[in-house]
């Protein structure tokens, strides 16, 4: 109940985004003489299959996402400070299985950087990431077990370094000193050791290197390609086994308002041990991450 009411207020706050006046839109624009340029979007999609008397058969299905995705950069100077905050929560429906989430995420990245050359920047970056509600994995009785829930986990990665910056659609930073939190709050999940944290404990620390890349391209009109890539390496235990993170997406706008949009994210996490059952035998183990998310809705930018 708890997750269809964020589900709804997200969906109430995402369609007020759309009612704003073009009045309002425009004094936003009028406004150039600040050091700060304030952009994003928000995004509704919506996925529904539906079958009656069909003779190939077919599982009936719905499915509701939200996305927030804004930017707040300043620059000033030599100075520059880019942050993205991404908000997304989503749920689908199959019959005879109910409601299950397909998306949750609350992402803060933030890049404070001081300009050594045409392109290059001396650079301090912070990246933040949790969920909103828990999070369950499902057998073949359909008993669920209960593996995630807010901020468990939370990771939090900072550190200083140094970013190639051609534009804002491709820019590379790399920090060989990077600490990262990992915080599982939640005492069962702590109690059994979830995320790398030692049974019991509510936090990992870890030192290490990381690299986060971003590039976009307009492939074709009205259609762009845009990739995220993050990877971490800890010096501390077990160097070489990287955390990997690869995200790409495809937008593509049929007006002004509708769009289609297609993703996947991949993730490698040596940390997160998942359960799986092969022959009746059930052992948990570092297994590939695999998300995709594929709807038409409605995206206002601003």
């Amino acid at each position: 109940m708890k997750r269809t009411l964020l589900l709804i207020t997200l969906l109430i706050a995402g369609f007020s985004a759309f009612s704003q006046t073009p009045a309002a839109t425009s004094t936003a624009a009028a406004k150039t003489d600040t050091p700060w340029k304030i952009h994003g979007q928000n995004t509704i999609l919506i996925n529904q299959s539906s079958f009656s008397n069909w003779a190939s058969g077919g599982v009936n299905s719905l499915a509701a996402n939200v996305l927030f995705d804004y930017d707040f950069d300043y620059k000033k100077a030599q100075w520059s400070w880019d942050n993205k905050v991404i908000v997304g929560y989503g749920e689908s429906k199959q019959s005879g299985l109910g409601w299950r989430k397909n998306d949750d995420r609350v992402i803060l990245n933030s890049l404070l950087g001081y300009k050594a050359a045409q392109y290059w920047l001396y650079t301090f970056y912070a990246n933040f990431q949790t969920q909103f509600t828990k999070g369950y994995s499902y057998d073949a009785a359909n008993k669920r077990t209960l593996i995630s829930s807010a901020f468990a986990p939370a990771y939090l990665t900072l550190g200083p370094g140094f970013a190639y910056k051609k534009s804002d659609n491709f820019r590379i930073n790399i920090s060989p000193f990077a600490a990262k939190f990992t915080i599982v709050q939640n005492d069962s999940l702590a109690n059994i050791g979830s995320f790398g944290v030692t049974p019991g404990n509510h936090g990992l620390f870890e030192f290490g290197s990381s690299l986060d890349a971003y590039y976009k391209v307009n492939i074709a009109k009205n259609v762009s390609l845009e990739n995220i890539l993050k990877l971490y390496e800890n010096y501390i235990k077990n160097p070489g086994n990287i955390y990997a993170d690869y995200s790409v997406n495809l937008f593509m706008k049929v007006n002004k308002l509708v769009t289609v949009n297609a993703g996947i994210e991949l993730i490698n996490d040596p940390n997160a041990q998942i359960a799986e059952t092969i022959n009746g035998v059930t052992s948990s183990h570092s297994l590939l991450q695999v998300k995709q998310i594929f709807g038409a809705g409605l995206t206002y930018k601003f």
